[in-house]
């Protein structure tokens, strides 16, 4: 065990995220550094044609960053002062304080125990008459019970923000991830799937919508004269509401439309690392790999394992024994009600007491396009050399 002075697994640190970066991507954004529009021009419409195509929606807006593309959904669902929005407390803090940013409540809803995701029954005991969407999020890039959630919305007159952060390419019942849901958030941090550097989206099929998020990516201004609320002057445009600046450049938009075509080899690259890690792991007594949900196909964001029995209670301790032996694993994620600032605002510890569980024994693995095999044999060497050192600890 290297973290009691023994050799490590690997050499150098294999992290559990990163980009793909080639020649043609770089080529893609030099020829928009030597165009003449960095910002504000065709570029960015032509990147969400292009993804509004391969997900199938009709419309497709890109931001600056997912959060931004957050902020700008709950604006044109029209979360407003005193709404709630029901969300899962498993996620990335963005999902619940985009509602805080309207003036909006997040609601925690608990998650299934087996996906990770949020739980339609838990959303449907939380619904009020002041719930304004719900906000779920595709943990790891597994699609959430949308047959469930689609009916509890429709029932309720609510909209469905979904948070697909995690979930460019996967499949929902036959269906794209960004084509079904009344508005869909994608992210193109570095580590997801494909990245603009920093960057987000929203896809949706309501022309209505789609209206709103452009007026609210750009200061709340327009100047199409379809949209003009009185007859201006050539160079005169109209301020409608109180938007933001969370435009997407050129520079970005050229990187993610050369992503864009790498995408699905990106994905199956993904997909075949998991089944590896499955196959590896799926008969370890005390390691629990990804539960797939039937009639999904997640493209594997992130990949966790939990730890059970004995060792449910050590994850500290392996996360530490891994990290020693150059595997840079991580933890997905400390439930947002029990972060400080959300404890401030009056949430509780223990009113999701499932997503508090799973938290307190998951860990993330190394999962990403450029890894090779090598690598990901090491991260299965690492993970039964440290598992077995634990099991053995506790005589298991």
């Amino acid at each position: 065990m290297a973290i009691f002075g023994g050799k490590p697994v690997r050499d150098t640190l294999l992290p559990y995220g990163s980009q793909w970066i080639d020649e043609k991507d770089i080529e893609a954004v030099v020829a928009t550094l030597q165009s003449d529009f960095i910002t504000t021009g065709p570029t960015i419409e032509r990147f969400e044609r292009k993804l509004s195509d391969y997900v199938g929606s009709k419309y497709a807006v890109a931001f600056s960053n997912g959060t931004a593309a957050l902020h700008a959904a709950c604006f044109a669902a029209g979360v407003t002062e005193g709404d709630e929005v029901i969300t899962t407390p498993l996620t990335f803090a963005a999902s619940a304080n985009c509602v805080l940013y309207m003036g909006g409540k997040p609601v925690f809803a608990d998650v299934d125990p087996n996906t990770y995701n949020i739980d339609p029954v838990s959303v449907e005991s939380l619904v009020t008459r002041r719930t304004k969407a719900i906000i779920p999020v595709d943990f790891t890039g597994q699609p959430a019970d949308y047959e469930k959630l689609q009916s509890i919305a429709s029932e309720n007159g609510l909209v469905i923000i979904e948070d697909a952060a995690h979930a460019l390419g996967a499949d929902s019942k036959g269906k794209k991830v960004g084509s079904f849901s009344d508005m869909t958030m994608f992210s193109f941090h570095p580590v997801k799937h494909i990245t603009t550097g920093e960057g987000g989206a929203i896809t949706t099929n309501n022309p209505v919508y789609y209206e709103k998020l452009k007026l609210f990516r750009t200061h709340g201004i327009t100047r199409d004269v379809n949209q003009l609320e009185q007859e201006r002057k050539d160079w005169e445009y109209e301020m409608q509401c109180l938007g933001m600046n969370y435009r997407l450049t050129d520079i970005q938009a050229s990187l993610g439309i050369s992503q864009l075509k790498k995408l699905a080899g990106f994905v199956e690259k993904r997909k075949e690392y998991a089944r590896l890690y499955t196959k590896a792991f799926e008969k370890m007594d005390h390691v629990v790999p990804p539960f797939q949900m039937e009639g999904s196909q997640s493209s594997w964001h992130l990949y966790i394992i939990r730890l059970k029995g004995p060792l449910a209670k050590q994850r500290t301790e392996v996360f530490q024994a891994l990290r020693a032996e150059n595997i840079g694993v991580n933890v997905h994620y400390m439930p947002v009600h029990t972060q400080p600032y959300y404890q401030r605002l009056g949430y509780s510890s223990g009113a999701c007491p499932i997503a508090e569980s799973i938290y307190e024994q998951v860990i993330t693995l190394p999962l990403f396009p450029k890894m090779t095999k090598g690598d990901v044999r090491d991260v299965i060497r690492a993970v039964k050399k440290v598992v077995t050192h634990y099991e053995k600890e506790a005589g298991v």
